[in-house]
């Protein structure tokens, strides 16, 4: 049996078990992911909304997405997904073979709930043993295994089509409008800039021309500014919110809070 946090990856076909307690961050999402909640339970946030997924829930992950993670698993037992990454080179080789095409670029929420489906069921079901086992599985038979999860998910979804073969790369955002929504994910600098469409000089420049600071000093004072929102007027505890508003540790977050209210957080 797998013990506290275990991940083991066929390339891009990933088990994940995760024994005893929860567990929370923030991750960027560079390709799509079709997964399967095995067991526990599993809730992201894009900055926008909340998504929950429940033992028997599918799911796909759309790329190029920052998102927040909560996962808790079951009592007295474990977390358990199965994720398959469909890298772009993959999809562009399945489009070429079988001649799909995105026909309009679709703005989707960040992760897409799927309906039930025995054939998810199933192809998921064929991946546990070499998984779980440790067995070996050549490239071939893995590039066979994506292969049928793409046609798959066209069979049932035929609207991800637009979403799977959409190979542009983000355009252009407003910053403004972009980092006001974004700013408490804890990110590379240079993350943010391929998001909104830039290079990383241009979106320090493009920066400081709309909020008239550098980008670190801004991300910090906006963080602290809702963090002494969230305690004072929310109620909520400091060790609640540091990861929340992405400072790296609460010591760190302390630190900087105290110097710019002149008290620490955990006095208001």
């Amino acid at each position: 049996m797998l013990k506290l946090e275990e991940k083991q990856r066929l390339s891009q076909i990933v088990y994940s078990c995760y024994f005893t307690r929860s567990r929370e961050g923030e991750q960027f999402i560079p390709e799509h992911v079709f997964s399967y909640q095995i067991a526990g339970t599993l809730t992201t946030n894009d900055g926008h909304k909340d998504y929950t997924f429940g033992e028997g829930d599918f799911r796909f992950s759309r790329r190029n997405q920052l998102v927040k993670f909560f996962k808790q698993p079951p009592e007295n037992g474990e977390f358990k997904s199965l994720s398959i990454y469909l890298d772009q080179e993959t999809l562009r080789k399945f489009s070429l073979e079988y001649g799909y095409k995105a026909e309009a670029h679709q703005e989707n929420d960040a992760v897409l709930e799927l309906k039930p489906n025995v054939l998810y069921k199933s192809f998921m079901d064929s991946l546990v043993p070499y998984l779980q086992e440790n067995q070996s599985v050549n490239r071939d038979l893995q590039a066979l295994k994506l292969k049928e999860a793409i046609l798959i998910l066209l069979q049932a979804n035929p609207e991800l089509k637009d979403i799977l073969f959409d190979f542009s790369e983000p355009g252009k955002l407003d910053l403004e409008g972009f980092m006001n929504k974004n700013y408490h994910f804890n990110v590379e600098l240079k993350r943010f800039a391929y998001l909104t469409g830039r290079s990383l000089a241009t979106f320090k420049r493009d920066f400081e021309k709309i909020f008239h600071a550098s980008p670190s000093r801004w991300l910090q004072q906006r963080r602290l500014q809702e963090a002494h929102y969230l305690i004072k007027e929310k109620g909520k505890a400091p060790s609640d919110v540091y990861l929340e508003l992405g400072f790296e540790d609460l010591s760190h977050f302390s630190f900087a809070f105290k110097k710019t209210y002149g008290i620490a957080p955990s006095k208001i």
